[in-house]
């Protein structure tokens, strides 16, 4: 089975150098070589806090940014999401675009790369967790923090990974290619 993984960046904020991290992630999927990977952004669909009347549950989405923030996610059969922390939390349009869908996400795994200051934003990782279960996604306990991100982005923009770090992305999409399978054996008997 290929796996359909969206690596989905967090953050939408000016300035914001999920991006960047997120495309060090990109590459380590690809070369991990068990995904069909796309990187989505959610700044590209410019979801407004929940804006839409009907309850998510129901599908009946109004707006053409929920439609295809719908498609997006419903593509996938996995996903990574690269979130910042923002204040001991994930920003706040990531959280906004987790809770603006609730079918799409049903009995898929989820990786968490999370970034900030000493913590490597393992508080927002922990709360972000919480909120997939919440929406029936299963969530991996093999987090990635990136702690002191700046440090390792280099004067022209790139992000580059320490050996923890790289070894802490493989583990985790090994993990994200365990759990796929059988995560699809249950939503196909739905």
């Amino acid at each position: 089975m290929i796996v359909k993984l969206n690596i989905i960046i967090g953050s939408t904020r000016p300035g914001r150098v999920g991006p960047k991290i997120a495309k060090w992630v990109d590459q380590a999927t690809r070369e991990h070589g068990k995904f069909d990977v796309e990187l989505v952004d959610l700044a590209d669909f410019n979801l407004p806090l929940l804006d839409e009347a009907a309850h998510p549950r129901m599908q009946k989405y109004e707006h053409d940014h929920t439609k295809m923030w719908s498609a997006s996610v419903a593509s996938a059969d996995a996903y990574v999401f690269v979130t910042p922390e923002y204040d001991y939390f994930p920003s706040a349009a990531l959280i906004n675009a987790v809770q603006a869908l609730s079918l799409e996400w049903n009995y898929k795994p989820a990786g968490i790369v999370s970034y900030g200051g000493i913590s490597g934003g393992l508080r927002a990782s922990q709360v972000l967790r919480q909120l997939l279960g919440n929406v029936n996604v299963h969530a991996i306990p093999q987090a990635v923090p990136v702690p002191m991100f700046p440090k390792f982005i280099s004067e022209d923009g790139v992000f580059t990974a320490n050996d923890e770090m790289n070894a802490g992305v493989t583990g985790m999409l090994d993990e994200l290619s365990k759990w796929a399978g059988p995560l699809a054996t249950i939503r196909s008997a739905d």
